[in-house]
């Protein structure tokens, strides 16, 4: 599903972020990428999506080598990657639905599909009962399930959730993390960037940890190291 190898990314002359990246991520698998701020996690995410381009190695995702991915070829990419971050990125003047729609709209969605499509992922967040409410009159833990219905309405593949609960309390992360499990049970591969110590060694899923822009371990049931 996902492959780098030998993946190096550096910034203006001397600044190495990503050292050597070798990564593999199979279909169906719930990675947990873990770090300290500056370790490389957010460079990675960039490369997955098409934002940032690598200076050596290469990078497939899904069969594609997306490693010289033309500024024209990235929307489709997106539309294999669901992302999530930790601010939501909502619109305040759209209801959820019309976040949700828009979605759809930026890149040709039908009427028809439209409105197949957001009650679906609006139900499987559990938010079908406040389609039309406004990201202002909903709780953080809800509008982060909004992100996600977002995220979810081209049936991606992967779904890379950054820092996904950073802005949320312990009750209303643990619903987000159990959402993610559950949309992982349906068959997606889900990449969860986080520094949560206690989310991560709850999951007892893959964990690979880095630092200094290198993978310093990789255990399939692995526990926050660092």
């Amino acid at each position: 599903m996902i492959h780098l190898k030998n993946v190096y990314k550096t910034y203006g002359r001397h600044a190495k972020v990503l050292k050597g990246i070798n990564l593999d991520i199979a279909p169906g698998e719930f990675v947990s990428i873990v770090g300290q701020s500056g370790a490389g996690k957010t460079t990675l995410v960039k490369i997955l999506t098409g934002e940032e381009r690598i200076n050596e190695g290469s990078v497939e995702i899904g069969g594609w080598d997306i490693t010289h991915l033309s500024r024209r070829e990235v929307p489709y990419l997106r539309r294999q990657i669901g992302v999530i971050f930790q601010d939501f990125k909502l619109l305040p003047k759209k209801t959820l639905a019309e976040n949700i729609a828009f979605a759809l709209e930026v890149s040709g969605g039908s009427n028809s599909k439209i409105k197949r499509i957001v009650p679906s992922v609006l139900k499987i967040v559990g938010l079908e009962d406040k389609a039309d409410r406004f990201p202002h009159e909903i709780s953080g833990g809800e509008a982060q399930r909004a992100a996600i219905a977002r995220a979810l309405v081209h049936q991606p593949k992967i779904l890379l959730a950054d820092e996904p609960t950073g802005n949320l309390d312990t009750i209303n992360a643990d619903e987000i993390i159990d959402l993610l499990l559950r949309i992982n049970n349906f068959g997606t591969t889900v990449i969860l960037v986080t520094h949560n110590r206690e989310i991560v060694n709850r999951l007892q899923r893959r964990v690979v940890a880095m630092e200094r822009g290198e993978i310093i371990s990789d255990q399939e049931h692995g526990k926050y190291v660092l």
